[in-house]
């Protein structure tokens, strides 16, 4: 079939290409998410069926969320070097692979492997900054939205899969859950394989509100290796106040969200006599509500300064997880309920505003450097995973590991403000 040229008014195609490659994106991102709430649901049944104490299954997730960080940055510039579709294959095959792989693990390394190496792996190769270049790509008007509709595919996966995580690690036990994750990411494959596609030159469009005229040609692959991409990325960002003003940002955002409330939400509620399966409940609330709170912050990001954002989002969040120690018991309060509707909307607001200040701070290399600053933020995730661990099993309780976590997101709105540079242009409207 002859290319379609995006410059004909008369053009009979209804919806951008792009939209539906955004699709394929958060389904793709729906399925690698389904370990995001295995954790949480899963630390109580390890513990109990091998005798591994808080602080060792802590320590597994955290070398999950630390290689999730670290393999972002290389893996923007794997997609770069040998396309978004072979990428998003390999770290599907990985996820299901990890996850599979712990029904029969017996000891604690093995947790460590399949839990922490493969899964953190596979998870770290798609992500956000599969998100952020799909955005980049085949955006032009729209971006923020985009990115906080393709961010909220985190928050969809956990909403799908952790009822039924949970239910099954209750009833049929944890090796069902498992497998059950496992075999969701390797049911994305085919419609990767199938439909994702790199750039819109491949289907002889423009980027979706980009102005009228020729058609780009697809972009040829960079020849430099992707690992050389990412540490020149990293070299040259690092010489900047802003970017390091971003990473301890967003460093703190990682420990005030997967490493703290995604790892030892549910541990802590069973602590105080609350089922897990009513705890995980309240987690897909946070899950709702961070869908609506995230694609509310793309569209903000659009038209609002990110630096403001980003400083407000970090304040609430901190207040909310100030009061959490006094709100935790045996049953649902009212005001769990507030402060679960509360902290979803905040859960990962600031991940389009953070994106947007990446591509108008360091052009053509804001995704690869947004790659960085997602590394720190997991970097934080694992610090926070393993230190409240330790306080609980210290103190026997989370209540330090709360207040900690609420103050340092007070630094972070500090930080995020000020974030120095150029700020980007609100894109304009454009209709599907």
């Amino acid at each position: 079939m002859a290319p379609v040229d995006s410059s004909r008014p008369d053009r009979q195609r209804r919806l951008h290409p792009a939209w539906i490659v955004a699709g394929v994106a958060f389904v793709a991102l729906v399925a690698a998410a389904g370990f995001r709430a295995a954790p949480g649901v899963l630390i109580v049944p390890l513990e109990t069926e091998f005798g591994w104490s808080r602080s060792t299954l802590s320590a597994a997730v955290s070398v999950n969320l630390v290689l999730f960080g670290l393999t972002a940055p290389f893996a923007a510039a794997l997609m770069d070097r040998f396309g978004i579709r072979r990428v998003t294959v390999a770290a599907l095959a990985v996820v299901a692979a990890g996850s599979g792989g712990t029904v029969w693990m017996s000891s604690a390394w093995q947790l460590v492997l399949c839990w922490g190496i493969l899964i953190g792996l596979g998870t770290g190769s798609m992500a956000l900054v599969f998100a952020a270049t799909v955005a980049q790509r085949w955006f032009v008007a729209r971006r923020g939205l985009v990115m906080g509709i393709l961010t909220a595919g985190s928050a969809t996966g956990q909403l799908v899969f952790l009822p039924l995580v949970a239910w099954l690690a209750d009833s049929t036990g944890w090796r069902a859950a498992s497998l059950t994750i496992a075999g969701a990411a390797l049911a994305v494959i085919p419609l990767v394989l199938l439909v994702l596609r790199e750039r819109p030159g491949e289907l002889g469009v423009q980027p979706y509100g980009a102005v009228p005229g020729p058609v780009d040609q697809p972009a040829e692959r960079p020849r430099a290796g992707a690992a050389r991409a990412a540490v020149d990325a990293l070299r040259d960002a690092a010489r900047t106040r802003a970017f390091w003003a971003l990473a301890a940002g967003f460093a703190i955002c990682g420990m005030s969200t997967n490493g703290l409330i995604g790892t030892h939400f549910i541990p802590a509620a069973h602590d105080h006599g609350m089922p897990q399966t009513t705890a995980a409940g309240l987690l897909v609330l946070v899950g709702i509500f961070d869908i609506v709170g995230t694609v509310a912050s793309g569209w903000l990001t659009d038209r609002f300064d990110p630096r403001v954002l980003l400083a407000v989002y970090y304040l609430l969040r901190g207040a909310s997880l100030a009061v959490l120690p006094a709100l935790l018991a045996e049953t649902v309060q009212p005001s769990v309920v507030v402060f679960v509707v509360f902290y979803g909307l905040d859960w990962v607001a600031t991940v389009p505003p953070t994106v947007a200040l990446c591509r108008a701070l360091f052009g053509d290399r804001g995704t690869i450097v947004f790659g960085w600053v997602f590394a720190s933020h997991q970097l934080g995730a694992a610090a926070a995973a393993t230190a409240a661990g330790l306080v609980r099993d210290i103190t026997g309780e989370y209540t330090l590991a709360w207040l900690g976590a609420g103050a340092l997101c007070a630094v972070a709105a500090v930080l995020s403000f000020r974030v120095p540079g150029r700020q980007p242009r609100a894109t304009q409207s454009v209709r599907l």
